[in-house]
């Protein structure tokens, strides 16, 4: 179809429902328009991808006239894949620019940040060439991702919180994305490094470089909300998630990729990836949550709220809401933890939807850490006389300070 000049809001609509009524259409569950690094001796290889503006499942009807000012432009998309890739190229701004005329002058601040994105372009098009720096991507299915293009896109959507933590398709990620030196945000080759090494570093000229990864970091990308707090840069990995009022302390903290907060935490332990970990806990330092990949047999792990991790302590079962793990204990799947007859009927009362045998005659009664995952108001410790781990109701109220976040 032709892709016309919109006059006024209406029109523009009605070009919208002409584009999507399109033979084999498809609203795509995620796009947006990126600036991307090249290979330095490779330009082919995609190193990284920054995208002002995500789109996830919203903002149809701007998808609708980027798509068509594509097709208007003689690009044939691919409805039947699971993401479209292309090169962004002054006729596809100008289509673009001529069918998004209602908005031009209303794009502003929070305003039509798409529309915003095609001004910009338009005007880095009318002072110097795009080359081949901007790429238009469209997802239409989550599957896993074929280009680096669409695994950054994933990566914006889940640490934006557009999409859940673990709601997202990332097979095969780090077999898309390339292993580079990221030197002030920016990725370099590492051939091209060893190229250049002689000359560089005898003039003086080696880049300062900070980290070796596919990854980048998340305040590479994410601007946080005014209340989070982040000390090290390098404690956060792109692809993460953190709730507002959430602080990030230096030192053994760390937050990996589709892995984050859903409120205000404290975090001076290990977040790995999968972990979801709820508001007003604590993630005391060095202690560590494992992921679907270091000892949880693949099931992942969330932390409830107002729960605390003690120092240098090591989960790997789901917790509830108001449990405490003692500094410096393991408490797995296969551990042995045991409950006193007494215990064990509190536990109950404050989990009544839950199925754990009762107190019988027994002084102690004996579960696998499995068994008591997810529960609430469990206080984990260790017998220092014989090195039992037992488990208590909880009678502490776990609270942050509210001036900290």
């Amino acid at each position: 179809m032709a892709l016309r000049v919109s006059i006024d809001e209406a029109d523009f609509k009605a070009l919208v429902q002409e584009i999507e009524a399109q033979e084999g259409y498809k609203k795509p569950i995620g796009f947006g328009i990126a600036r991307v690094d090249r290979g330095q001796l490779n330009p082919e290889k995609i190193l990284q991808a920054n995208f002002p503006v995500i789109n996830w499942n919203e903002n149809f009807g701007s998808a609708a006239i980027l798509i068509a000012a594509l097709q208007e432009s003689g690009v044939v998309v691919d409805f039947t894949s699971s993401e479209f890739v292309y090169d962004v190229k002054k006729k596809f701004v100008k289509n673009a620019m001529n069918a998004f005329t209602p908005y031009l002058n209303l794009a502003l601040g929070d305003a039509h940040k798409n529309v915003q994105v095609i001004k910009t372009l338009d005007w880095i098009a009318q002072t110097e060439k795009l080359k081949k720096d901007y790429r238009i991507v469209f997802l239409f299915e989550d599957d896993a991702p074929l280009s680096p293009e669409a695994v950054y896109l994933k990566l914006y959507a889940l640490s934006t919180g557009k999409a859940p933590i673990r709601s997202l398709n990332l097979t095969g990620a780090f077999g898309v994305l390339e292993n580079v030196a990221w030197s002030l945000g920016q990725p370099i080759e590492l051939e091209w490094l060893r190229m250049h090494e002689v000359e560089m570093k005898l003039l003086g000229e080696f880049p300062l470089i900070e980290s070796v990864d596919k990854f980048p970091r998340f305040l590479a990308h994410i601007i946080p909300a005014d209340n989070t707090r982040i000390l090290d840069a390098s404690k956060v990995r792109m692809g993460a998630h953190l709730h507002a009022g959430t602080t990030i302390m230096p030192g053994a903290s760390y937050v990996n990729f589709n892995a984050g907060t859903t409120g205000a935490v404290m975090v001076e332990g290990r977040i790995s990836s999968s972990v979801v970990v709820g508001r007003g806990s604590d993630v005391g330092g060095g202690a560590s949550i494992l992921g679907v990949l270091s000892g949880t047999n693949g099931n992942p792990v969330s932390i409830g709220e107002n729960t605390l991790l003690g120092a240098n302590s090591v989960t790997g079962i789901p917790l509830g809401n108001g449990c405490i793990v003692d500094a410096g204990i393991a408490i797995l799947e296969g551990t042995k933890i045991g409950v006193s007859a007494s215990e064990l009927t509190k536990i109950i009362e404050a989990n009544p939807k839950v199925k754990l045998k009762k107190a019988g005659k027994e002084e102690m009664h004996f579960f696998k850490g499995l068994e008591l995952s997810g529960l609430n108001g469990i206080h984990f410790r260790q017998n220092s006389l014989n090195g039992m781990i037992v488990a208590v109701r909880s009678k502490r109220e776990i609270k942050l300070n509210s001036e900290l976040h």
